[in-house]
This record gives structure tokens, sequence and C-alpha cells, in this order.
């Protein structure tokens, strides 16, 4: 998995390439959710990611109940394997996907 962030001021930029899967998923977490002090907007960009497990899964939502206190969470990019996963798991009825 490969993370790459652009920061401007309180925006944070998240390009993720790769699996967030039980191997990926402790990296997204040290890379993104232990720098979200003082961001109102997260972008996460997921025209790379090709696979979500349920461990990628809980880094997103802990990502989403951050940001749900100070601004916003959108995901870009998401292929439809990755919807599916979102759909099947009620996902898609609170993340911002766009």
């Amino acid at each position: 998995m490969v993370i790459n962030k652009k920061q401007n001021d309180a925006e944070l930029l998240v390009e993720i390439e790769g699996s967030i899967d039980t191997i990926g998923a402790p990296l997204f977490d040290k890379e993104v959710n232990n720098c979200l002090k003082g961001i109102t907007s997260l972008v996460l960009d997921f025209k790379k990611v090709d696979y979500v497990s349920s461990a990628g899964l809980r880094v997103l939502l802990v990502a989403y109940k951050t940001m749900l206190n100070q601004g916003t969470m959108v995901l870009h990019n998401v292929n439809q394997d990755i919807m599916d996963v979102f759909s099947m798991t009620g996902f898609d009825l609170f993340l911002q996907i766009e």
C-alpha cells in the first residue's frame, strides 16, 4: 500500500494505492487517523484502491467519527467493487461518496 498526503491548511487530501486490508489497514490508520488534529476537510482518493476488508472498514469508521466532530470527510473515485462492499455493509448510508 502506498499513501500520499497533501495538506493545505486545514484540508488533507489522501491518495491511497493498493488494498486496505489486514496488512494495509494499520498503515492507513497511522498515516491518516493520527494526522487529523486541526483538519476540517478530509478527502480520500480511492482511485487506485482495489480492495477494502473489514479491517479497512474499521479504520474508515474511526476517521469518519473523528471528522464528524471537526469537519467533513469525502471519498472520491470509488470503484464499483468497493461501492458494493460499502453497500453491503451499510457504509454507503453515512459516508459521503462522490
